[in-house]
């Protein structure tokens, strides 16, 4: 490994921070009934000491090895990053578990991890999961875990001492091990070292000219790689606040709480954003109002503030593409979202857009020290500063994604113009072939069906069909809209089969849909649909609907609806 500065690495800039910003406020945590918490530097070092004397004097007594892993299931909150930092001063590794998991699915990701411990954080639904944590683990917990009989945080801070000095993790130790959302199967565990964690950030640093005054809301789960990455290591990187967000419901006050200066969000969210505006004034009144000299620009900043966005600097999307529509319609507000590529396989840093150089469809340019290439079968490939160590245990696996030369094969298809901008045409593995041999990308048709209002997701399928067509959900209003007035469905109606008609004309003669399929219900992390990072498990989507197809296809119209299971 390259030698690097040691003060990049995250526990040197914590102990940093610790001692240089130890009155500046770094994590703002709404504890319930209205009541906000924030935690100073030097307060939260304290916590993360303490919890971390408590954690290696456990381990001593109980023999655990120097590279311990200890688990944290919690939903984003300060002890969250906290228990992070207390993990690392005691010589051990974290394994973020995805809060929304299944009993089956942590009591996997625990064993496979060889956890001897686990964090239980803030969670909706632990009655569900906890079957799934073995006795013999060691729990503990803080104010809004769920109850149980773990040590609370509380205590163990209150008749613990600090840990004194500075820990010392050398840079190619192993400092996280991060599950994948587990599209297809078994989650792999995605080895990273310390060095990653520091070095990752300052290409952000480099890119956006992040400062301690920056504020981020954090609300992604804080075990997927971009949340870790732009909230928590970009933070103890550069120093500045980070709040975290109370609940769906109050959304909107802990945005307008925190006044982000970055903010980092998934299509899904900002079109549920858009969704939300439009369910207040129609587009079509608000692009009247967009036009109006002056009071135009009053209506956008009525807008931004309202949503809680008014002094975002950097605006940012990624994880799926963004429909072109949506990105023009924050851009019309004054709000550039930049779109960028990343995956858990090299900690986030890969590509990303900066202002004024973006390139609809283009997740943008290879940040410094990244190198990008198109395989044969059209495979993006790339190396990168922060490529993972391996898959945990996996070492056939980690030789399948890790050529001897560095390159990472990113599973998904791309090509590059000539600023070198990427676009991401499709996971190579999601191509499937119609019934005439001809094979369909189907990403970025949904990214084109996404564009319209009322469709929450889509899924684009057909494998031996004649032509591809589309699966969509629509959005709580419009499924409300719908379903209580015939008229409006036919105007809905109309209106989708205009959209695909658009997206027909984007595509080649092989990929024109032959209808969309409107179904009832929602896709959730719940029930199974999506992944806690929010994409389509496209073989659970499938499975579910196979018995329509041949039905839908013999309607033999352009918008079919499915009003039944």
């Amino acid at each position: 490994m390259a030698q690097i500065a040691p003060d990049i690495l995250p526990l040197a800039r914590v102990y940093r921070w610790e001692k240089e910003r130890a009155d500046k406020t770094w994590l703002t945590q709404p504890m319930g009934g209205g009541v906000v918490r924030s935690w100073t530097w030097a307060e939260a070092v304290d916590e993360s000491r303490r919890i971390a004397e408590w954690l290696q004097s456990y381990g001593r007594i109980h023999q655990w090895p120097s590279n311990a892993k200890v688990a944290i299931l919690s939903k984003n909150c300060a002890h969250w990053i906290m228990a992070d930092l207390a993990i690392w001063m005691a010589g051990y590794v974290s394994v973020p578990l995805y809060p929304t998991l299944t009993a089956a699915s942590v009591k996997q990701i625990l064993d496979h991890s060889e956890s001897k411990a686990v964090f239980v954080g803030k969670l909706d639904d632990y009655a569900m999961m906890r079957p799934g944590i073995p006795d013999e683990l060691l729990r503990f917990g803080c104010a809004l875990s769920p109850d149980d009989d773990h040590r609370t945080w509380e205590d163990i801070v209150a008749s613990n001492p600090p840990m004194l000095g500075e820990t010392r993790r050398e840079a190619d130790d192993l400092a996280t091990i991060i599950y994948t959302s587990g599209t297809t199967g078994m989650p792999k565990g995605v080895m990273h070292s310390f060095a990653n964690i520091g070095l990752a950030p300052t290409a952000l640093a480099d890119l956006f000219g992040n400062t301690p005054d920056d504020r981020m809301l954090s609300y992604l789960p804080l075990s997927h790689v971009a949340e870790r990455l732009i909230v928590e290591s970009a933070s103890i990187h550069v120093g500045y606040q980070v709040f975290f967000a109370e609940s769906q419901e109050t959304f909107l006050a802990d945005l307008r709480r925190a006044r982000p200066t970055i903010f980092f969000s998934v299509p899904r969210l900002w079109v549920k954003f858009q969704q939300g505006v439009f369910s207040k004034a129609p587009k079509e009144k608000l692009d009247r109002l967009f036009r109006i000299p002056f009071f135009g620009r009053y209506v956008k900043n009525k807008i931004l503030k309202q949503l809680g966005l008014d002094t975002v600097r950097i605006a940012g999307g990624g994880a799926a593409p963004m429909p072109k529509p949506l990105l023009e319609w924050y851009r019309s507000l004054g709000l550039e979202l930049l779109e960028g590529y990343g995956m858990t396989e090299n900690f986030g840093v890969s590509h990303g857009s900066t202002p004024g150089k973006g390139r609809v469809g283009y997740v943008g340019a290879p940040y410094e020290g990244v190198d990008q290439k198109i395989a044969a079968d059209g495979e993006i490939l790339v190396r990168s500063m922060c490529n993972m160590m391996g898959y945990f245990k996996e070492p056939e696996k980690t030789r399948e994604a890790l050529t001897v030369d560095g390159w990472l094969h990113t599973g998904d298809r791309g090509e590059i113009d000539e600023q070198q901008r990427l676009r991401i045409t499709g996971r190579v593995k999601e191509l499937f072939k119609t019934g005439k041999g001809k094979y369909v990308a189907p990403a970025p048709i949904e990214s084109r069906l996404a564009a319209h209002p009322a469709i929450e997701a889509v899924c684009v399928t057909g494998p031996d069909f004649p032509q591809p067509f589309a699966i969509v959900i629509l959005s709580p209003d419009a499924q409300a809209a719908f379903g209580a007035d015939l008229a409006m469905r036919d105007s809905l109606t109309a209106s989708l089969a205009a959209t695909m008609a658009t997206a027909n004309e984007s595509a080649d003669p092989h990929e024109h849909l032959a209808f969309v399929a409107v179904v009832p219900g929602s896709w959730t992390v719940e029930n199974g649909f999506i992944t806690p990072t929010l994409k389509i498990k496209r073989n659970v989507v499938e499975s579910a609907y196979t018995k329509h197809f041949e039905g839908w296809a013999r309607q033999r119209k352009a918008v079919v609806w499915q009003l039944g299971a």
